[in-house]
């Protein structure tokens, strides 16, 4: 996949959409978008999510308070804002394990532009071997099966399988 910089993939919290599972469900995945959907008890539809700032977010991102929040205070990024790091994005952070970086994300964003940090990010979330944006939770790359699937789950791998050991899921 040749992604570009694009502000419509690049989520106002410091996410990177394309390597979400949702993203990557919708896109070019429609088995994954499946699980997804039947494990956030949500239809097909109502999973499907073409980035942060499309018509096309999943139910998750078509309500959040960061996106609303942004906008109505017209800053493109939450590192953008006098209140950075506000107690809405800590508890954000704090929820997931592909959400650990957004202070890191936020911190380039700012500095180098997020044109830079996309670039970044497409290194950061691709496989070594065949180049395939993977998501948080692909321990394995999900075209080839090089593991670990990217630096990120590299970096975070214990943190990943002790959440996806809790959920009590195999493939998200």
């Amino acid at each position: 996949m040749n992604l570009k910089p694009d502000k419509i993939t690049s989520a106002v919290c410091g996410l990177f959409c394309p390597s979400c599972s949702a993203f990557i469900g919708t896109k070019e995945d429609p088995e994954r978008l499946k699980r997804l959907a039947v494990f956030q008890n949500q239809t097909i539809k109502e999973m499907q999510c073409e980035g942060c700032r499309s018509e096309k977010r999943a139910t998750y991102c078509k309500t959040c308070k960061m996106v609303k929040c942004a906008a109505e205070k017209g800053i493109d990024f939450c590192g953008e804002c006098e209140e950075y790091p506000c107690e809405e994005l800590k508890t954000f952070q704090s929820l997931r394990p592909h959400r650990i970086e957004l202070w890191q994300s936020q911190q380039k964003i700012k500095e180098q532009g997020y044109e830079k940090w996309y670039q970044e990010m497409i290194e950061h979330y691709s496989c070594p071997e065949c180049h395939t944006i993977n998501s948080a939770y692909d321990i394995a790359c999900r075209k080839c099966g090089a593991s670990p699937s990217c630096s990120y789950v590299s970096i975070h791998k214990e943190v990943i399988l002790e959440f996806i050991n809790k959920i009590g899921v195999s493939k998200v």
